[in-house]
């Protein structure tokens, strides 16, 4: 029996293993932390493929060389390499995207693409990422069932700038649609809330909202100002 591996960090993407391997072909295996990506594990298991729906370290060259890994980036690729796709594509002012399954090579979010689907930017982060979940079991699907060959990227390539936690300040001027999508594109388990200090306390937000007015609502948390930085989106 064919034997595929999932590697993956995400709460949105551990529950889609539980609910859409069942209904693939194959022996199906789960890791979410780094340690358990070792060349002695992969050598246990002889994976057809390593797919990686959210993983937050660069994977070994020794382990891309040797196995099919395939990620899924959040842009239509070429367009959008780098990081943090998410918040570059909401800032950028974009409602829709693709979610683009390819094989990772030595350069970051180069290698040939297996498939694509759209994928609605809208709601909080949270959303996003619980709605290209099933998404990736499709692409997983496809490239599976149908032995897709992965194609070169064609088209202008075009990169992004990975965030910091800093830039999760709100700016000093914006309107409320702008606010609300400042809020919402940061609104995401392990990334740094939208923020503002306030006299010694962050004013964290989240749960943003318009109303009909243009008016904007959201929750607040004050959490005492210290130097963490927190996780990178």
């Amino acid at each position: 029996m064919t034997t595929y591996l999932v590697a993956t960090v995400k709460s949105w993407n551990i529950e889609a293993f539980q609910k859409y391997t069942a209904n693939l072909p194959g022996n199906w295996q789960l890791i979410t932390s780094r340690d358990q990506l070792t060349t002695a594990y992969l050598a246990e298991l002889q994976p057809a493929y390593i797919f990686f729906p959210h993983w937050n370290w660069k994977v070994p060259t020794d382990i891309t060389r040797r196995y099919c890994c395939v990620c899924f980036h959040m842009t239509d690729l070429p367009f959008g390499r780098g990081g943090s796709p998410l918040q570059n594509l909401i800032l950028r002012g974009l409602t829709a995207t693709k979610l683009t399954a390819l094989q990772m090579t030595e350069q970051l979010d180069a290698g040939p693409i297996f498939g694509k689907l759209s994928l609605s930017l809208a709601g909080t982060a949270t959303d996003i990422f619980q709605r290209a979940a099933p998404l990736v079991y499709q692409l997983i699907s496809q490239i599976i069932n149908q032995q897709l060959t992965p194609r070169s990227q064609q088209g202008e390539v075009t990169y992004f700038d990975r965030r910091i936690p800093a830039q999760s300040q709100l700016p000093d001027t914006a309107s409320a649609a702008q606010l609300y999508d400042f809020i919402r594109m940061l609104d995401g388990e392990g990334y740094p809330p939208a923020y503002i200090n306030v006299a010694g306390w962050r004013l964290e937000f989240t749960a943003a909202e318009t109303d009909s007015d243009g008016q904007l609502t959201a929750k607040v948390r004050f959490v005492p100002v210290t130097d963490t930085d927190g996780e990178k989106p």
